[in-house]
């Protein structure tokens, strides 16, 4: 077990510096090149294996089968044809192959004669000046290994979810790298759910600043409010963090509590604590969806107590403007005997009168909340 004390170390992004790698690995496949393959390269005794010039996956994989270790490849977006050699190189099933290159997955994990298909989805927050109701909060990207005796083979779709910081560190420790294939796996999927955490802190900061505009008073102390878009908006952006999450608990559970042929005994044990904190995510996201409806709910009540406060306003006015309405309607009618028209001191009294009128019905309806 003293191999592995430092297993959570060497997959965190936490380290002080990263050795160049040899290898050129890239964390985009090159448009100038033919080939989807980024990186290829054997490992021995957990050291990568130095070679003249980069190699091809078949020439990686006669090496292994002369002198042992394992050939991790890393490939991204490639076509059909593109994968179709190294398919057949590996002897992988015709079905995870098909998932491989067509991508749009949900993740999983397969287990087919001698390897282990497994796809992650990959999350990344995208930095936004201001949350509105067009705002992407996050991006998705697709991890898909295929896990074998003595290969590892990473295929990559989405700009995001780079492993090639990942791969460095992995080279940095020998120890690690020793255990085989299985030790790049448990790296990748503690890397993915590393970024989950992540992204999740990242959209509750936003939730609480849509929950602050909602709940923030406005003029005369009510709650202001906001616009119900942008809660639609990161209900859609949660919902879209929560089905990469959510299926993925399965397949941890699987991989820390199941023995499997392909998985070393010791490296098993450590997906459980991988498993422990994707469902601390998947716990966190659910808290997200509740929250949100608990939030757009409050939203649309407030929109709808302003509008009959508004609505209470002007039927008070209305009803304060019809007093002199009618006043003036019966005096403007032309009959000959009407009461005090030929007194000189009519006009000004029924002036007054009105607007004695007017006050008081101002008065009755502003104590009782109306204006």
């Amino acid at each position: 077990m003293s191999m592995i004390r430092d297993l959570r170390a060497a997959v965190r992004p936490s380290r002080p510096a990263l050795r160049k790698d040899t290898g050129g690995y890239d964390t985009t496949r090159d448009p100038a090149t033919s080939s989807a393959v980024v990186d290829c390269a054997v490992y021995r005794d957990g050291a990568r294996v130095q070679t003249p010039g980069p190699l091809t996956p078949q020439e990686a994989m006669r090496l292994v089968r002369r002198d042992g270790g394992f050939v991790w490849i890393g490939l991204h977006e490639p076509t059909e044809s593109e994968f179709a050699g190294i398919a057949g190189e590996f002897g992988l099933h015709p079905l995870a192959v098909e998932d491989a290159v067509q991508a749009h997955q949900r993740p999983k994990l397969e287990r087919y004669d001698d390897s282990l298909f497994t796809v992650f989805k990959t999350i990344h927050y995208v930095e936004h000046d201001e949350l509105t109701a067009n705002s992407q909060v996050v991006e998705t990207g697709e991890v898909m290994c295929f896990t074998g005796q003595d290969f590892f083979i990473t295929v990559r779709h989405g700009g995001q979810g780079s492993l090639r910081g990942l791969r460095h560190r992995l080279q940095d420790d020998p120890e690690l790298l020793s255990k085989g294939p299985s030790a790049v796996l448990h790296a990748i999927a503690d890397h993915v759910v590393d970024g989950y955490i992540a992204v999740a802190d990242a959209v509750q900061d936003d939730i609480d600043e849509v929950e602050t505009e909602v709940f923030s008073p406005g003029r005369k102390g009510a709650p202001r409010g906001t616009d119900a878009g942008q809660i639609y908006q990161l209900k859609r952006e949660v919902l879209e963090f929560k089905r990469a999450v959510s299926p993925l608990v399965r397949p941890l559970q699987l991989l820390s509590e199941r023995p499997m042929r392909l998985i070393d005994p010791d490296i098993q044990k450590y997906f459980r604590d991988v498993a422990d904190h994707l469902a601390r995510v998947q716990e966190q996201v659910m808290g997200f969806d509740e929250l949100l409806n608990s939030i757009l709910q409050a939203n649309l009540a407030q929109a709808s107590v302003a509008q009959n406060e508004d609505m209470r306003k002007i039927t008070s006015w209305a009803a304060i403007i019809a007093v002199p309405t009618m006043v003036c309607g019966v005096y403007g009618m032309n009959f000959d005997y009407m009461p005090e028209l030929r007194w000189r001191f009519g006009y000004p009294m029924v002036l007054g009168i009105t607007a004695m009128i007017c006050f008081g019905i101002h008065r009755t309806l502003k104590r009782n909340g109306w204006l």
